[in-house]
């Protein structure tokens, strides 16, 4: 029978939520599934992981794995994966970086940002969105092995089912050329109170028409629900906001239970990246936008004035 190794990603030596799609793919796909842990500690990780119902967490430690470079990690996944048909990670940067990477060395075909799965007599066949999500492709892979990315906005985290999982160790492979001529410089990422924008339960999105008030409107919001802050993509070109609060094609795919859109217009650009959120409100002073079209609730208003008023009635 057919089997899957899902790839973990961590983050401080603890796994991240991002996995526990890949987790639940594993499942939906009704195949066994064992789970790979990389890095410089994976103790912490490991253990949370064994609790997911995997055959078995298979751990690479060393301290060559200590920043999750995908030229370091690639051969190391291509060895672990000896024993397995498919190969899933999360389709967030880290995945889509290394997966490529192992398809390549595995000479195996790629499933990238995959939808959903079926499995009709152990073979698979994947649903994938094609034309900014307009379309939905359905793709079977016929390599021996199979690399596939998930979408963690169309994947729930999967719940820790109990029992625990046997751990054991595989040998981290050799450097190779590729990882000999690259080297980590430095992490330098924005440190926020505030949920990832992957992983949120809300969302509080804003477009261009917030100019230079784009913190000042927005944040009181998303204080008051513990929401992620996201933006559209004109906001991060015109300086708005920092790039990687992005929503859309280009930017992060998010499925929140509730998304808020302000001043956004609904470019087809943007509604690629949360269209496949739960609820959606939509705060925009033209009547016209195409925004209103996906939205669940809507209210023509100017943002400066609905914004402020919506926070102080969650106040009281």
């Amino acid at each position: 029978m057919a089997q899957i190794l899902v790839v973990a990603e961590l983050s401080e030596g603890h796994a991240r939520k991002s996995t526990l799609s890949a987790i639940t793919f594993a499942k939906q796909a009704g195949l066994p599934f064992s789970i790979l842990v990389l890095g410089a500690s994976t103790s912490a990780a490991a253990q949370e992981l064994a609790a997911f119902g995997a055959q078995k967490v298979l751990v690479a430690e060393d301290a060559s794995l200590e920043h999750p470079l995908a030229e370091r990690y690639a051969p190391t996944v291509a060895a672990a994966a000896a024993g397995f048909d498919v190969i899933a990670v999360t389709a967030s940067s880290y995945g889509k970086d290394l997966a490529p990477r192992v398809a390549a060395k595995l000479g195996a075909g790629y499933a990238p940002d995959i939808s959903g799965v079926t499995n009709s007599g152990g073979k698979l066949a994947y649903k994938r969105p094609t034309y900014a999500g307009n379309a939905y492709a359905h793709v079977e892979v016929t390599t021996p092995k199979q690399v596939v990315s998930v979408r963690q906005s169309e994947f729930l985290a999967a719940e820790a089912s109990g029992g625990a999982s046997p751990i054991e160790k595989v040998a981290v492979a050799p450097v190779d050329a590729a990882a000999s001529r690259v080297q980590f410089v430095r992490l330098e990422a924005a440190k926020s109170e505030r949920p990832d924008l992957g992983e949120a339960r809300v969302i509080v999105s804003g477009g261009r028409a917030l100019k230079e008030k784009f913190a000042e409107v927005l944040d009181p919001l998303a204080g008051l629900l513990g929401a992620a802050v996201g933006a559209s993509r004109a906001a991060c070109d015109a300086g708005y906001a920092p790039p990687e609060l992005q929503v859309g094609q280009t930017g992060r795919v998010v499925a929140p239970a509730l998304y808020f859109a302000i001043g956004i217009s609904g470019a087809i650009q943007h509604l690629a990246g949360m269209k496949g959120s739960k609820t959606i409100v939509a705060i925009n002073k033209d009547p016209e936008a195409p925004i209103f079209q996906v939205a669940d609730y809507g209210l023509v208003q100017d943002l400066f004035t609905a914004v402020p008023e919506l926070v102080t009635e969650l106040k009281k």
